[in-house]
């Protein structure tokens, strides 16, 4: 390819200069084929892509593609119900709620609903009345002497570093408007968070805002942040289910002085937390740091995040509690399909348990020990919409939390652009100029009609199944398509010589 590029190029550049030698045109055009061939032999001087050498100019067309092969996926080839890791269904179902306009659509399903995968829920032929008044939950345990009253649906954790100070700011705006927390991920608690909603302040291994110098666990400064009287329940940061076993992660690029300042990190590093905490090492620590932890906060809520791994970990915890008798006021369970604005591959798609066996495995694990009425479940893993709350209730959770589901209500597009600090949209990014784009009031106002309407939803899909309260949810409203095979083989026999004919 190399030889033809240069055989056309200096041809076309020949004939080109002649006709501009006789008939004084085409002088722009045989600048840009003389350009062209300059950045053609560089290419094929330069040792490090071989699509270039081989391929002179043409090459950057093969980097273009792949540029742009996400926006091309998302807008010409994805069907409605197909897009990842939310479909185009689900994203638009978020935006119209979060818009607080119309959300019904046309026509009738586009799902397969005579799949063995098929979800939904069985409704009562006398429903219930749809409660207008929106879900809420106490967490505060025996231990606990300044409980908390939740909301059904929160922001979870997502820290000010990963996402833009708009973007904060716009989600703390609607959570107190909506009267519902939010988690402030382990990137700490800063002035952005502190809008006047409700902070479920989480711990992280690399303790960002009760960090000391060598970045170990201060008491002394948690106690400062612990106290203030937005700051309702405190989070221990186990493990997240896009990355468990990995620490966080802060590219370079989203590193600023501002953020570096507030973690008390070297500013344009990747800060890549420990995997592990530096406070404690076993079961029994992790007992001893909640304690710990509860008093230093004067009795508010304390609890701990975790993606079930080895199952025999997290009973042996269990056990540690009843031990000690020291209980968290509630345990996080994420999934292995949660998210995250960067985490490696490997961990992403093959570490952790999913959410739907964890929850489950959460919860009757502490019905099996006897503890469950102590500790409060919240789930957090694409929870997006009524019936996704309502299907997590079923499994075991209290409560839940969302982070994508908040990201697409201030304006997300699913860019995949979250770790590499270009976000269109001015969600997941530190560039100024894009964040300029997010303008708070408005989406502060999308956060809250976002809040509102996914639980009215959840609400009405209450009432359809005949339920007057979520404490009545259980995993018998849900069928699932293997069921229908079942009931055709009872009432559609394939052999039908039994019967007799009259």
């Amino acid at each position: 390819m190399r030889q033809k590029f240069f055989l056309i190029g200096i041809s076309a550049l020949l004939i080109t200069t002649v006709i501009y030698f006789f008939f004084q045109k085409g002088l722009l055009l045989m600048l840009l084929l003389i350009l062209l061939l300059v950045v053609g032999f560089a290419n094929t001087m330069q040792h490090k892509h071989a699509i270039l050498r081989n391929f002179p100019v043409l090459g950057y067309f093969r980097y273009l593609f792949e540029m742009i092969a996400p926006e091309i996926q998302q807008y010409f080839i994805e069907r409605s119900t197909d897009g990842k890791p939310f479909s185009r269904n689900e994203r638009s179902l978020v935006y119209q709620r979060a818009k607080n306009i119309d959300s019904t659509t046309p026509f009738g399903t586009q799902l397969n609903l005579n799949d063995s995968n098929y979800e939904g829920i069985k409704h009562s032929i006398f429903p219930a009345i749809v409660n207008d008044e929106l879900p809420r939950f106490t967490i505060g345990g025996p231990d606990c002497t300044q409980p908390y009253s939740a909301s059904l649906l929160n922001i979870s954790a997502m820290s000010f570093g990963s996402l833009s100070e708009n973007a904060i700011v716009a989600l703390n705006k609607g959570a107190n408007q909506g009267k519902f927390y939010h988690n402030t991920g382990e990137g700490g608690l800063t002035e952005f968070h502190q809008q006047g909603g409700d902070i479920c302040w989480q711990i992280g291994t690399g303790y960002f805002g009760c960090r000391d110098d060598r970045g170990g666990f201060d008491g002394g400064r948690f106690t400062e942040k612990a106290n203030l009287p937005e700051v309702k329940m405190i989070e221990i940061k186990l493990s997240q289910g896009a990355k468990p076993g990995h620490g966080g992660v802060l590219p370079a690029a989203k590193n600023t002085v501002q953020i570096a300042k507030i973690r008390g990190v070297l500013p344009h590093t990747t800060i890549l937390s420990p995997p592990n905490h530096s406070a404690f090492e076993d079961t029994k620590g992790l007992i001893d740091f909640i304690a710990t932890l509860r008093e230093l906060s004067n009795g508010k809520p304390i609890g701990f995040k975790l993606c079930i791994g080895e199952t025999r970990e997290f009973e042996m915890i269990c056990q540690e509690m009843i031990t000690q008798n020291c209980y968290p006021d509630f345990i996080t369970v994420d999934g292995a399909e949660g998210g995250t604005g960067a985490a490696p591959l490997e961990f992403a798609d093959g570490v952790g348990m999913p959410l739907e066996p964890g929850l489950i495995f959460v919860n009757k694990t502490l019905v099996r020990f006897g503890i469950r009425d102590k500790i409060r479940i919240i789930s957090s893993g694409k929870i997006i919409s009524g019936y996704s709350i309502l299907r997590a209730v079923a499994l075991g959770a209290d409560i839940c939390n969302s982070a994508r589901g908040f990201m697409f209500s201030l304006g997300c597009i699913q860019a995949l652009r979250c770790n590499n600090n270009e976000c269109p949209t001015g969600v997941a990014t530190q560039n100024k100029m894009l964040m300029k784009g997010l303008v708070v009031t408005d989406k502060a106002e999308r956060v809250f009609h976002f809040h509102k309407n996914t639980l009215h939803s959840a609400n009405e899909l209450l009432a359809a199944a005949g339920k007057k309260s979520f404490s009545e949810v259980d995993i018998n409203i849900f069928m699932r398509g293997d069921e229908f095979t079942h009931l055709s083989d009872l009432y559609f026999p394939d052999n039908l010589k039994s019967v007799t004919k009259h």
